[in-house]
């Protein structure tokens, strides 16, 4: 079963001030690197990237939301990709054993949609099986509920908005 990620990385970061994707992206993708995962593409947008051991795409539409950057990313995965694992480029405490979770949770037959859980609140990473990339809507998936698969141990990814906000 062929599975990829998809970083979204393409927002254009007002709140931090300048393009964090630059700054976090680099401890993204090495997490990544320690996870069972066929292909990694980092969506960009409002900044050019580059990505050591990752394709970027640059998504046009990145300003209609999350959902418009996530439907460039799926579609630049191969066609024999299953699955997509949803991650943040301001999520730089991600723990590579969450990706094995909620993979693994999938492959047992758990649902098109699965999300990491810390302290019962729904984050990343987050699996999009390919039967339902055709339904992405412009705001994303946070409207559609995933079986949420415990990763407390694990500790949160982290989601860096402020520089306050950097470990």
């Amino acid at each position: 079963m062929s599975v990829g990620v998809v970083v979204l990385a393409a927002g254009a970061a007002t709140r931090f001030g300048a393009p964090k994707q630059q700054l976090l992206l680099p401890q993204v993708l090495e997490r990544l690197r320690q996870a069972p995962v066929d292909a990694v593409v980092v969506v960009a947008g409002a900044y050019p990237l580059e990505a050591e051991g990752a394709r970027v795409v640059t998504c046009p539409e990145w300003e209609r939301g999350p959902g418009a950057s996530l439907r460039c990313g799926l579609a630049a995965l191969a066609p024999d990709t299953e699955a997509a694992l949803i991650v943040l480029a301001d999520g730089p405490a991600l723990a590579p054993e969450a990706v094995e979770r909620v993979l693994a949770a999938w492959r047992a037959g758990s649902g098109p949609l699965l999300a990491a859980s810390y302290g019962g609140d729904r984050s990343h990473p987050l699996l999009v099986a390919r039967e339902l990339w055709d339904s992405v809507p412009d705001e994303g998936l946070r409207a559609l509920e995933p079986l949420l698969v415990p990763c407390d141990d694990l500790g949160a990814p982290g989601d860096v908005d402020t520089p306050e906000d950097l470990p």
